[in-house]
């Protein structure tokens, strides 16, 4: 085999090139995809409960507030494409049966799934979260409904809605809304930051035997 067969067992007696790290790269897209879809479903649950639960008092709102279910959604996307990235940088065994996948190699790749699943999985409970509240929100003010609290001697605390017949929550909801879909944004932007950070991480390589 000559130099490069002796260079091949320089790395493996080093530990550089161990036939384990082939399992660190696949490890890096399962956690891609799996914890990128499971903040997506996530997401998907809080938001889609809400939007069904207003609809029923105010069906017009419903094709407004599903900008979160949308949002959500996407962000199992973003697992999608790193996991196919990841795999198809992880290469097979050589015919020789030498492994040609590196310690370093299976770092990255694990680190690049981490990085985008568990971004994923964050930005996917925020956005259901606020997707939960926001839309019930919404969906309040343009039924007009009076949200009253009582307290514990009994006395009633706010009543911050309109009486029923009585107009003007329209320009309220629209600012739940804007509010609503600000905060969506910037909590699927958290998604986006680990996509990149992933993307970038996913290109460095050491090859073995080289």
């Amino acid at each position: 085999m000559g130099d490069q067969g002796d260079n091949y067992y320089m790395m493996n007696e080093y530990g550089l090139c161990p036939s384990w790290a082939l399992s660190l790269g696949y490890m890096g897209v399962a956690a891609g995809a799996v914890l990128s879809n499971w903040g997506s479903a996530w997401g998907t649950w809080k938001a889609g409960v809400s939007l069904l639960n207003t609809g029923i008092r105010h069906p017009g709102s419903v094709m407004k507030n599903v900008i979160p279910i949308v949002m959500a959604g996407v962000i199992g996307i973003y697992g999608l494409i790193i996991a196919v990235i990841l795999a198809g940088n992880i290469p097979t065994p050589a015919n020789t049966r030498e492994n040609v996948y590196s310690i370093y190699t299976g770092m990255a790749h694990l680190c690049a799934g981490l990085c985008c699943g568990l971004s994923g999985l964050a930005a996917g409970g925020c956005i259901g979260i606020i997707g939960d509240y926001g839309v019930r929100s919404v969906g309040y003010r343009s039924s007009n409904i009076n949200v009253v609290f009582v307290g514990g001697d009994g006395s009633k605390i706010g009543g911050g809605g309109f009486e029923e017949g009585e107009e003007g929550g329209n320009g309220d909801e629209n600012k739940l809304f804007v509010g609503m879909l600000i905060m969506l944004i910037f909590s699927e932007a958290l998604a986006l930051y680990g996509l990149i950070v992933a993307l970038i991480v996913s290109q460095h390589s050491y090859p073995c035997g080289e």
